[in-house]
């Protein structure tokens, strides 16, 4: 046993991803003392998805100063919403201010995950070496792995064809006639961006977005340089940013009909730039706004007014060659095609790569929709954790203040294992994870973006909604405040041996 013991490195907790989530859980690792730690990422640098969506136009749609971390807070932002690679700066800063680099191992993709049931720890595959951990904290996010649809005879185009957050910088595309696929938070950015560009752009719209004015805007030097002598007015503005943000929950979590006086805001948006009335029409959508994600643009539909766009409806069904054919039979000759259709969001392939502790993967756990106790911890699979799980995410609010209390909730889950003592986990009952997630698919029936009358991103296969949070930040702040042991099994390893715990406890004692 002691050889098996050694045959690789082991540390107390491996973090999966170096994105905000992964960075926020090294920075609070190390705030709380624990240094025997990895980060493991499978690129070479940090920023998840803010390294990977470099396209053009790439911007974030909440408030910079809302859109950090609390512990971090970056008095320079040059923008009220700020650009890709201004977010990705900060990220870089975070791992460097709070000497993270040392904790990373770059060009590391985890293969394969496996819970040792007689060791009580995970051993890991990656892509440059195993190793083992106490606790694994999942941190690869849900807007990672890339969505292209199955179109047929996509495979024969002559042309090139990338997805939004695979961006081939080094494709020219002045000139050029573009089809990109989908009108989502990233192609809205896209199309003002390359519109000038192109000889002819031909977008496919399977459902028209709601999208609203972006109220942006350069932030000057006088006021970062107040921000950097009186620290408290970044919190300040952090604070009222959120606050007026969880005063539109409501509207979104138990009264829909509210969102009324939105919707015709969205409207006058449109009727600002599209005059032509049959464009218009096509434009707006018939569900109630909220439903789908809320966009921010003040440039998508001027840019599509103009004379070298086409707005085909029905989405691509078909690729011929160099021809790209919609579902209404709408045919356009392209030189290239770029896929803005989402993430596997639902279906997260991480799930695949992780056994837990009666031999199954979490994908096959999850056949029925995702379901995690807070949105972190899965029955099945101990010491465990997800960052940004299931029903954590947000329709109008900074995933980075949700993100925070799961730390909170993970730091807690860490003295938990210290309090207890020896090798020992914690496994999410079954029970609880039930109780749970029945409470928040409850809470869920009276939503938006349950009620809008729409298909979103936001529900699975099963047309469930796993993904996003019915009710304030506040409210899962207090829930993730605190680690409730009657909610998990204990299990202890004592002689190398794991013994199950008896019903209704919550110790294994051998």
């Amino acid at each position: 046993m002691a050889e098996h013991e050694h045959e690789h490195e082991h540390v107390r907790v491996a973090v999966v991803g170096s994105g905000f989530g992964g960075l926020g859980a090294a920075v609070r690792l190390r705030r709380e003392g624990i240094t025997d730690f990895v980060v493991l990422e499978r690129a070479g640098s940090v920023g998840g998805t803010w390294r990977d969506n470099s396209y053009p136009g790439c911007a974030c749609d909440v408030p910079s100063h809302l859109y950090s971390f609390s512990f971090a807070p970056n008095p320079d932002w040059p923008r009220s919403f700020s650009g890709q690679e201004h977010i990705r700066a900060y990220l870089e800063h975070v791992t460097d201010v709070f000497g993270l680099r040392p904790h990373i191992r770059f060009d590391s993709e985890v293969k394969r995950m496996v819970w040792d049931t007689e060791r009580l720890r995970w051993d890991i595959e990656t892509s440059s070496g195993s190793l083992s951990a106490d606790v694994v904290v999942s941190a690869t996010g849900p807007l990672s792995d890339p969505k292209t649809p199955d179109i047929p005879g996509l495979d024969t185009f002559p042309g090139k064809v990338f997805h939004s957050a695979r961006w081939d910088h080094d494709y020219d595309l002045r000139g050029k006639r573009v089809a990109v696929v989908g009108t989502g938070a990233s192609a809205i950015q896209i199309v003002p961006d390359i519109q000038p560009q192109v000889s002819r752009l031909t977008l496919f719209q399977r459902t028209p977005p709601w999208v609203l004015p972006r109220v942006d805007r350069p932030i000057g030097g006088a006021e970062r340089a107040l921000h950097r002598a009186l620290p408290f007015t970044t919190q300040l503005r952090r604070g009222l940013l959120w606050g007026v943000r969880e005063l539109q929950v409501q509207a979104f979590t138990k009264h829909p009909g509210e969102l009324g006086l939105v919707e015709q805001v969205a409207k006058r948006h449109i009727a600002r730039a599209i005059k032509d009335p049959d464009l218009r029409a096509r434009l707006t959508p018939g569900y109630r706004i909220g439903c789908k994600r809320i966009l921010l643009s003040s440039t998508y539909y001027p840019a599509l007014a103009q004379p070298n766009v086409d707005v085909v409806d029905g989405g691509l069904s078909e690729v011929r060659g160099a021809t790209v054919v919609a579902a209404d039979g709408t045919e356009a000759e392209v030189d290239a095609i770029v896929f803005g259709t989402g993430f596997q969001v639902t279906d997260i392939p991480i799930a695949e790569r992780v056994v837990g502790a009666e031999g199954k993967t979490l994908a096959q756990t999850w056949t029925g929709g995702m379901e995690a106790l807070r949105g972190a911890s899965a029955a099945g699979f101990p010491n465990f954790m997800t960052l940004i799980g299931p029903n954590t995410g947000l329709g109008n609010s900074s995933m980075i203040f949700m993100i925070e209390s799961q730390l909170n909730y993970l730091a807690d889950y860490l003295r938990q294992l210290d309090v207890l003592g020896g090798r020992v986990a914690l496994d999410a009952r079954r029970s609880a994870v039930r109780v749970w997630n029945h409470r928040v698919q409850e809470r869920m029936k009276r939503t938006v973006w349950n009620t809008g009358g729409c298909t979103s991103w936001y529900l699975d296969a099963n047309g469930r909604n796993t993904t996003v949070w019915p009710g304030t930040t506040a409210e899962f702040r207090r829930a993730t405040r605190r680690v409730d042991l009657a909610e998990y099994t204990v299990l202890r390893a004592v002689s190398g041996r794991k013994a199950a715990a008896p019903h209704g406890s919550t110790e294994a004692v051998a």
